[in-house]
Parts: C-alpha cells; structure tokens; sequence
C-alpha cells in the first residue's frame, strides 16, 4: 500500500490518478498511524514554502518524515521541502537534505519555469531506469535547489538546478511526473518497483 501525505498543499487527485492508471493501492492521508502502516509513501506539494511546513507541523508530520525509514518520493515542493531552508518566504525545510532552495532571476527569461524539459548530467539511480536526456517531464516552479552531492539528474532553465535527488530513502523529482505522461508512469513504476524490492527484503 502506498500512502500519499496530505498536508494541505498537495495535488492530491492528479497524484492519486497517477496511481489509479497504475492499478496500485494507495491512501491518502494525514495520520501517521496510517502512515506507518505503508509500504511507500507520496509527498506531493504545490503552492508555498512556509504555510506548506506549518501544515506539516500541525500534524507533527514533519517528524514523522524526518524519523521514517520507508521509501519516500518527494514531488516538487515536496521534494524541495526536504531541503534545509528557502527562499520563499525565508521558511525552514525538513533539514533532510543539506542546501538552500533559491528564486530564478526573472530578469533572465520567465519565471516561473513552466513547460516540459529534460535532464541533463544522470547518475546511475534506480528510480532512472530507462529514462534517458531524450524524455521529457512538466515542470511548473519558481524556486530551485542547488546542484550538490545527491543530485542524481539535473536539468537547465536560466542556470543548472537539480532536477533529481537522493540520498537515502528520500527520493525526490523537481517535475510533475502525474502530468509527464507515459514517461511520468514509468518513473513512478520505478519508485513502486524499489517500494517492493524493499518489502520482499523484509520477508
């Protein structure tokens, strides 16, 4: 069972969509019962920063997040949340991953990055099975996270930012792979196939 965090800045209904086109079991929910009892957990996010942790906070899920050892993908703000700190709204992150999310320099091209765009620079990473510079991924976001020892793919717009990243358990993808199409599906079926490769390791 996959659980999806709801935290009051997810997209939740294109993520769960995602998942219904790819016939998988999930929930979605704030309850860390709930989340414990999940083989993989969905950290979507839109919107902002700072109201973004508040909603995590209220809830203590932010510890949670911080404490699990299941197999996380972040989703955008969700991945940008695993950040230590932002930017927007000058708001703490979840201090999982070392670094500082920053604003594109409007006066360069448009802000936000939104549009479909590919990787560059890809390190070998199970959730990047199959996936080459030639695919492309939505991105919709105005901030990026700099480039650092756990990019696992980046992507250019304005300057180099990570389009991927992973250390650990904590997986985390810039773009919208809810709204990537067939390209999108088959890096979530990435994320599903470690979730149980990890389950069948428990067994």
């Amino acid at each position: 069972m996959i659980a999806i965090i709801n935290y009051e800045a997810g997209n939740l209904a294109s993520v769960s969509n995602a998942f219904k086109r790819l016939d998988e079991p999930h929930i979605i929910t704030d309850k860390k019962e709930e989340l414990d009892e999940a083989d993989g957990i969905i950290f979507p996010g839109v919107g902002h920063a700072q109201p973004a942790m508040k909603s995590l906070q209220k809830n203590g899920l932010d510890e949670w997040l911080k404490n699990t050892k299941k197999p996380v993908l972040g989703i955008c703000l969700g991945m940008q949340l695993f950040y230590e700190s932002s930017e927007e709204g000058e708001s703490d992150g979840l201090g999982i991953i070392p670094g500082r999310l920053k604003k594109f320099d409007s006066s360069k091209a448009k802000v936000p990055h939104m549009g479909w765009n590919t990787f560059q620079d890809i390190s070998a990473h199970p959730l990047m099975d199959s996936l080459t510079d030639d695919h492309f991924f939505y991105y919709v976001h105005s901030f990026f996270a700099p480039l650092n020892t756990y990019t696992v793919a980046t992507c250019q717009y304005i300057q180099p930012f990570t389009s991927v990243v992973c250390k650990e358990n904590f997986w985390g993808v810039q773009f919208h792979p809810e709204k990537s199409g067939k390209i999108g599906s088959l890096l979530l079926q990435n994320f599903l196939q470690h979730v149980h490769d990890e389950m069948n390791m428990q067994k």
